[in-house]
């Protein structure tokens, strides 16, 4: 079958600790990713976090995002909110505006837009929540783009917003047939096995397809591929995944 791309964006999630406790291992992973997507607080992240992961990205040339989230760091932003819209569009854009200081500060700036966890998963469906966030990203910066799920309403009404909507995959999470992800809390959410996140990574990237849990091949066309930093061995999985990749002739170039 013909590959439909020969680039692809490898984003992570970085930043993602809090005072003395560390969960991502930034350092190397901004070796091998070509965007972070960098907590901003609100599930993980603090001021000094922040700088730090801002200025290790700027000195290698690694595209910044803010991973807004809702308010949530004991649940890691993977809990379930119901946050009035015009109080989550100012929190989005207040995230934001957090991590653009930092990322001047570094001598670069935030590039595009991508929410977490709880708010990822409900903007693909809540037009409510998925209006806030597009809110919260005009009110920041009326260029941003913004990061989610093919098909995702947020996508919908960012585009529609004028705002460049880039669709994502995901290496190491599982698919509903719908193509969504599965619930983390359900077996088989996350898939840890490097051979296979590898064999997904060069699907997703030169075919657009991914395998769903119950084993039908999905579509799943996107310009990024997600790996999460706290992934078991992330660092690792992600050197695996960035050499398949190249070596398969897709290369690794950020969308923004």
């Amino acid at each position: 079958m013909t590959a439909t791309t020969t680039a692809i964006d490898l984003n992570a999630d970085l930043g993602e600790g809090f005072g003395r406790w560390r969960l991502t291992d930034d350092e190397q992973l901004l070796s091998v990713v070509s965007s972070a997507n960098v907590a901003c607080g609100f599930h993980a992240g603090d001021p000094a976090t922040m700088r730090r992961v801002c200025d290790l990205a700027a000195e290698r040339g690694v595209t910044i995002g803010a991973q807004v989230s809702y308010r949530d760091l004991a649940g890691f932003g993977r809990r379930a909110m119901d946050v009035p819209s015009a109080e989550l569009a100012a929190e989005v854009a207040y995230q934001i505006g957090a991590l653009e200081v930092f990322a001047r500060a570094a001598g670069t700036r935030v590039a595009y837009v991508k929410p977490h966890g709880a708010l990822y998963n409900r903007v693909v469906h809540d037009e409510a929540q998925a209006a806030a966030v597009v809110d919260g990203v005009l009110l920041a910066d009326a260029a941003l783009p913004v990061l989610g799920l093919p098909g995702s309403r947020l996508l919908e009404l960012a585009l529609g917003a004028g705002l460049p909507a880039v669709p994502e995959a995901f290496a190491d999470r599982a698919y509903t047939e719908e193509g969504t992800l599965v619930p983390r809390g359900q077996a088989g959410a996350v898939v840890t096995d490097p051979d296979a996140v590898v064999a997904r990574s060069l699907s997703l990237a030169r075919l657009g397809q991914a395998t769903s849990l119950g084993g039908s091949t999905i579509e799943v066309r996107a310009r990024s591929l997600c790996l999460h930093g706290d992934t078991p061995g992330a660092v690792e999985l992600a050197r695996r995944v960035r050499r398949g990749l190249e070596e398969s002739g897709v290369r690794v170039e950020a969308f923004a």
